[in-house]
């Protein structure tokens, strides 16, 4: 019955979100299907949108899969909440079985297990805190012994801080000694310390966008196009932040129109000319030229 090949579906696909442990034989035995089944499973999870990956010699599906975005956006916790509500488990004298699972499983759905110490998510949920007080009064605050992997460097930043990024894991700030706006990972800052100085710079505070292609900048420029079927298809799966951004033509069920704002032209650049046949450039004249210009040059390359 219908209902009997469901259950089996389901079963395999909780077995693959979290497999680090079953072989393909394993797999089948668990839940009762033949080699080839599993492998046409596969094929179906891949075609309903599921990354599947293959580690040899285990199977699993990736947290990265366009479901699971979805899914997360929707139910996950910020890491400074993650992180408060561990620290509240950590104080408590409750050291019951299931209060060892609810931390095992924090640890495990927020990584938090790669801050190696209780010691340490501390700190980065009372830097969190201190940069939250920080903004909501205007006040510039020193970023103990920041260490950046770009200057081999670690020392003190004296910043304007006001904005949280990506779930709180990041902080843009106006640095006052290189009179630049920058990003900074919370997970690199030592400590934080209010001073009783407030904002003096605010008129050159500049807020960071983050595009569907990953690419940061201050600046957002429009790209618009016109996609079948094939390209459509690619760009919700591989880039699901595009989602948003494409509308169906009307009396056209073959064609969508793609109107977004990007930081980079590199990121939906490399994606229009890979699918070059099944894109129409409409826009706009600055992505237009970019394009140009790298078909010319590849046009100059040896083959």
């Amino acid at each position: 019955m219908r209902h009997d090949k469901l259950e089996r579906e389901l079963q395999l696909l909780l077995l693959l979100i979290e497999n680090h442990r079953y072989t393909v034989p394993e797999l089948c035995d668990k839940v009762g299907i033949s080699r080839r089944n599993l492998y046409y499973y596969l094929d179906f999870f891949r075609f309903a949108g599921f990354k599947v990956e293959n580690r040899r010699p285990y199977h699993f599906i990736s947290k990265d899969s366009p479901f699971f975005r979805k899914l997360d956006a929707a139910i996950h916790l910020t890491e400074d909440e993650a992180i408060m509500i561990r620290r509240i488990l950590e104080r408590s004298d409750d050291r019951s079985p299931q209060m060892q699972r609810l931390m095992q499983k924090l640890d495990k759905l927020y990584d938090l297990e790669i801050i190696d110490s209780a010691e340490q998510r501390e700190q980065v949920a009372q830097n969190v805190s201190a940069l939250y007080d920080a903004i909501k009064q205007r006040r510039t605050v020193v970023l103990k012994g920041y260490s950046s992997p770009h200057s081999n460097t670690q020392r003190d930043r004296v910043v304007e801080p006001f904005l949280f990024m990506n779930g709180n894991q990041e902080i843009r700030c106006y640095e006052l000694q290189s009179k630049m706006n920058k990003t900074f990972k919370l997970s690199r800052i030592q400590d934080v310390e209010l001073l009783d100085v407030i904002w003096s710079h605010e008129a050159r505070h500049r807020h960071v966008f983050t595009d569907a292609f990953m690419f940061s900048d201050e600046q957002q420029m429009p790209v618009r196009l016109r996609m079948g079927r094939l390209a459509t298809s690619m760009l919700r799966e591989e880039y699901p932040r595009t989602e948003r951004y494409i509308e169906p033509i009307e009396g056209d069920a073959d064609h969508w129109l793609c109107d977004m704002p990007v930081c980079s032209y590199a990121g939906v650049g490399r994606f229009v000319m890979g699918l070059f046949e099944d894109i129409e450039v409409l826009g706009d004249d600055g992505f237009k030229d970019y394009l140009n210009q790298k078909i010319n040059h590849l046009k100059t390359l040896e083959v």
